[in-house]
C-alpha cells in the first residue's frame, strides 16, 4: 500500500468515529488503533476541526490509547534490552503524561548543569570536595529543592518538569544528581532506603582482612532532597531503628535502573490514588506489572 493510499484508508476510518452503534464502533476503533502511533497527527485533525464535544472524546480517547500502548511497548523493550539507560527509562514515564517529550531536550538540560559543574571541578579535588562543589552548582546556582508545598504532586516524578520547575521528590532529585554526577564520572548511585531515596558515593576501600581495595564500596551518602547534605552509615542504622524497620542490605547498597524506575512508578500509584484518579491509577499499575512480568520471566 502507497503511503497516499494509508493516508486516505485512514482518514476514511477517522471519518467513521461518529458511528452510533457500539459493536460497529468498537470494530472501527481497533482499526485505528492498529495504525499506532502514525494516526495521530490525523486524530488531531479531526479533534480540531469536530464540533460536537462527544465526538472530541471519542477522538482523545482514541489518542490517549495509542499513546499508552506505545508507552507500555517501550518500557517493555527497555526492560528487554537490560534496563541499562536510566535517563531513557525515565524518559519513558515521563511521556505517559507527555507524549511529545523528546529525549534531546532532556539531555540538553542535564548538559547545560554538566558543564556548570564541570566548569568548577579539577582532578585534585576528594570526593567530598567534588560533592561540596557538585551541591554548590547543583542548588545554589541552578536552584534545584525539594517540593514541600506539594510532595505529592505527579509532576515530581517527570523528569521533563522537575528540570523546567527546579523542584521534586527525593527520588527524581536524587535522579537528576545520579545523572550529571556520573556523565562527569563521580561515582554517585542510587539507594533504595524505606521512605526515602538517598545516593552513595562509592569507590574503592582498602579491605583490612585482605588488605585489598575492594571497587564500588559506599565511602559516604548524600540526600539529594535536602540540598545534597552528606552522611554516614550509622546514619541510616538511627533512621531505620527510628522507621522500626530491620537492617537489609539493600537499604544500604546501590540499586539497579529497574528497581529505580518501579519506585517512579510506585510514587505515582500513590500520588493518584490520594487524588482519587482511578483510570491514571490503573494504568500506572499496568506499567508496574510489566516490571514485575520481566522478573518473573
Amino acid at each position: 500500500m502507497s503511503s497516499e493510499d494509508k493516508i486516505k484508508k485512514m482518514e476514511a476510518l477517522i471519518s467513521l468515529v461518529d458511528e452510533p452503534d457500539p459493536t460497529t464502533f468498537r470494530d472501527i476503533s481497533l482499526s485505528i488503533l492498529g495504525y499506532g502511533t502514525s494516526i495521530i497527527p490525523y486524530l488531531e485533525h479531526a479533534w480540531e476541526s469536530q464540533p460536537q464535544p462527544d465526538i472530541q472524546k471519542r477522538l482523545e480517547v482514541l489518542i490517549h490509547e495509542i499513546q499508552f500502548k506505545k508507552v507500555r511497548e517501550d518500557l517493555k523493550d527497555w526492560l528487554d534490552e537490560g534496563a541499562r539507560d536510566l535517563l531513557r527509562g525515565c524518559i519513558i514515564v515521563a511521556r505517559y503524561q507527555f507524549p511529545e517529550l523528546r529525549e534531546d531536550e532532556i539531555e540538553y538540560e542535564l548538559g547545560k548543569i554538566r558543564k556548570d559543574i564541570w566548569i568548577e571541578l579539577n582532578e585534585n579535588l576528594t570526593a567530598l570536595e567534588q560533592i561540596k562543589v557538585f551541591n554548590y552548582v547543583f542548588y545554589d546556582m541552578h536552584g534545584f529543592q525539594g517540593n514541600i508545598a506539594d510532595y505529592h504532586d505527579p509532576h515530581n516524578s517527570f523528569i521533563n518538569k522537575v528540570l523546567e520547575k527546579k523542584t521534586g521528590n527525593p527520588l527524581s532529585l536524587g535522579i537528576i544528581y545520579m545523572l550529571v554526577a556520573q556523565s562527569l564520572d563521580i561515582p554517585v548511585r542510587g539507594i533504595n532506603l524505606p521512605e526515602h531515596f538517598i545516593l552513595a558515593y562509592t569507590g574503592s576501600t582498602l579491605d583490612p582482612d585482605t588488605l585489598e581495595f575492594k571497587d564500588n564500596n559506599v565511602l559516604f551518602y548524600i540526600n539529594a532532597f535536602s540540598r545534597g547534605v552528606v552522611f554516614s552509615y550509622k546514619d541510616i542504622e538511627t533512621f531505620l531503628k527510628q522507621l522500626k524497620q530491620e537492617e537489609r542490605p539493600e537499604f544500604f547498597n546501590p540499586c539497579s535502573n529497574k528497581e529505580i524506575i518501579r519506585r517512579m512508578l510506585n510514587n505515582l500509584m500513590h500520588t493518584y490514588d490520594k487524588r482519587k484518579d482511578i483510570v491514571k491509577l490503573d494504568e500506572i499499575k499496568q506499567l508496574s506489572l510489566l516490571l514485575k512480568k520481566d522478573e518473573q520471566d
